[in-house]
């Protein structure tokens, strides 16, 4: 495997921004919009079976070449934010796709408008049966659609409205320029500097990180009050009486069973995350860390870097070992360039998995800079792209990501990972190490993206009475970040800025707690396999994987025996964490 990081390769959409099949399939797209209205509008009532299977059928490929265009047009855009001519095509891509979808708004108003008697008529033809997961979800918002002009409004302002407050927000966050000892840095490589032995050169970089957000925290607060309150006056619209109820709805997931999971793991913030910090305190020898030094390495832990070529072989080597199936999945993305790999200026931020077409590969986005976190984001994003691949049987239409079961994927292919590297450390002190920065990174996930959920909750419930300041968003996000991390992680003025790094805030509203829910499913999955009471349990899990847009979690939970609406099920997920805690305090007794 090569150590050259490699660029992805879009051309399986188009080969540039200037392809001439651009301008084609744009006509088709409009052409086809326009055709779509003038055959079916106002007439589903009287379709014969036939004639729906036809219309579905039209609004399949229409959504294939929608989905393509506005796909390349993000993924061309996402690696180069300063370069206008890309940032500006993407959004002549986003208006014109809105402006020709306009003739075909009147459909999921007048479908929801048909009787059930209807809709169950026309299941009966099994070639109609096959798109039932598709017409149950587009039947579930039927309560909450509003009139057919009326949605054309919402349509036709996304793009000046909440679509735009989140350009926004992403072109700005992506221009940050940090400076630490006079050396200038994006996001991605200042966050490498709060991975640094060096307590020095974290302190420098954590106070710089949240200097330039301060600095920036007016236009960023306006840019939340804005895509809150848009939100806000679509849901009022529509109906929904909380602010995530919306995205539960999505998710397949009752508003009572997302409260379920968010009070549990609030139950569990002290004997979870406040113990390991303390721990943590005292093996970076202070009595309190500091916010930015809650995943610094520990002192007396190897200064490990790894090379790109090593980290695949790493994560390949562990998929492989879990199953051969799904490593055969995986390594179709380094051999295809489906992989961006290397920082760069004007590249955003983190890393994603993005899949415009459900029938077609994903592409994943990384920012690798050789540490074993990094590691672990790959073997995180490559969990997407392998669910994504075992979902390309399932429809254009049928296929649906919901945030809570994409992310079993790819935490899953995490923990796989982590135990491969875990059961070749021979060293205690290493393994304390491993298990440490582990636990760290569960507690990002389950813990801490709970505390994100609680200030999205109270921040969006006071945006109702008003818009909110810098200094009150500041104010409940340390509240939060205080209550759950606990009195041995300093949270204050210096870290009151860090909420609007966190870029699911702004364009993906309440998607936070989608990372806990997958965290404690996966563990509880994984305690399931370490039991041994399931037989054939990658192969179960990777069928289970090829049905999650499909298929209620109770159903595809049950080969595994375990029911996600009960309390215990999050608690089972949970202990595991607390498991790897009370080894760490063993081994800390033990050498330290």
């Amino acid at each position: 495997m090569t150590n050259k990081m490699p660029a992805w390769n879009l051309s399986d959409l188009y080969k540039s921004i200037n392809d001439p099949q651009i301008t084609v399939d744009l006509e088709a797209y409009r052409a086809m919009a326009l055709d779509f209205a003038d055959k079916y509008k106002g007439k589903l009532a009287n379709l014969s079976a036939n004639e729906f299977l036809a219309a579905l059928q039209d609004i399949e490929k229409r959504s294939i070449i929608g989905s393509r265009l506005g796909g390349f047009a993000y993924l061309n855009m996402v690696t180069q934010m300063k370069n206008a001519e890309a940032v500006g095509f993407y959004q002549q891509i986003e208006e014109t796709l809105t402006d020709y979808a306009k003739p075909t708004v009147f459909f999921s108003v007048e479908f929801n408008a048909l009787p059930d008697e209807k809709i169950a008529q026309w299941l009966k033809d099994e070639r109609i049966y096959a798109y039932r997961y598709w017409i149950k979800r587009v039947r579930k918002f039927k309560d909450y659609e509003l009139s057919e002009p009326e949605e054309t409004i919402l349509l036709e302002k996304s793009i000046t409205s909440g679509d735009a407050w989140v350009r926004l927000y992403e072109e700005t966050s992506s221009r940050l320029e940090f400076e630490v000892d006079g050396k200038k840095y994006n996001d991605a490589e200042l966050s490498k500097l709060l991975l640094d032995k060096n307590a020095a050169t974290r302190l420098k970089a954590g106070k710089e990180m949240n200097r330039v957000l301060w600095q920036n925290s007016h236009l960023f607060t306006f840019i939340y009050n804005m895509v809150m309150k848009d939100k806000a006056i679509e849901d009022e619209k529509r109906g929904f009486k909380s602010p995530v109820s919306v995205r539960n709805m999505s998710e397949d997931v009752s508003d009572e069973s997302v409260e379920v999971l968010a009070q549990t793991v609030k139950k569990h913030y002290k004997d979870i995350a406040h113990r390991f910090y303390k721990l943590k305190a005292k093996w970076l020898g202070v009595e309190k860390i500091n916010y930015w030094d809650r995943n610094a390495p520990l002192p007396f832990s190897e200064d490990i870097s790894y090379t790109w070529g090593e980290a695949v072989e790493i994560v390949l080597n562990a998929y492989k070992e879990f199953s051969p199936k799904l490593y055969e999945i995986a390594k179709e993305f380094f051999e295809n360039n489906w992989v961006d790999v290397p920082p760069r200026d004007g590249k955003r931020s983190g890393a994603f998995c993005s899949g415009p077409l459900a029938s077609k590969h994903p592409y994943l986005m990384l920012n690798f800079n050789g540490k074993q976190n990094d590691v672990l984001t790959l073997a995180h994003e490559l969990g997407h792209g392998c669910h994504h691949q075992l979902r390309l049987h399932n429809g254009e239409l049928n296929e649906h990501s919901r945030m809570t079961s994409e992310e079993v994927a790819s935490v899953f292919g995490e923990m796989i990972v982590f135990q491969s590297l875990l059961k070749n450390m021979q060293n205690d002190k290493a393994r304390l190490c491993l298990i440490a920065s582990k636990v760290g990174d569960m507690i990002n996930t389950a813990i801490r993206q709970i505390a994100f959920h609680f200030f999205e909750l109270r921040a969006h419930n006071e945006r109702r009475n008003g818009e909110l300041t810098e200094e009150r968003l500041s104010q409940i996000w340390v509240e939060e970040m205080r209550d759950s991390l606990g009195d041995s992680v300093v949270v204050d003025e210096d870290s009151a800025h860090i909420w609007s790094m966190v870029g699911h805030f702004f364009f993906l509203p309440f998607y936070v707690y989608a990372y806990s829910y997958a965290d404690c499913f996966v563990n509880s999955l994984y305690q399931v396999k370490q039991s041994g009471k399931v037989e054939n349990f990658a192969d179960k899990y990777l069928d289970m994987l090829s049905k999650t847009a499909l298929e209620d979690y109770e159903k595809i939970l049950a080969p595994f025996g375990l029911n996600p609406n009960n309390a215990e099920f999050w608690e089972y997920g949970l202990s595991l964490i607390s498991a790897y805690i009370d080894e760490l305090e063993e081994l800390d007794k033990k050498l330290l």
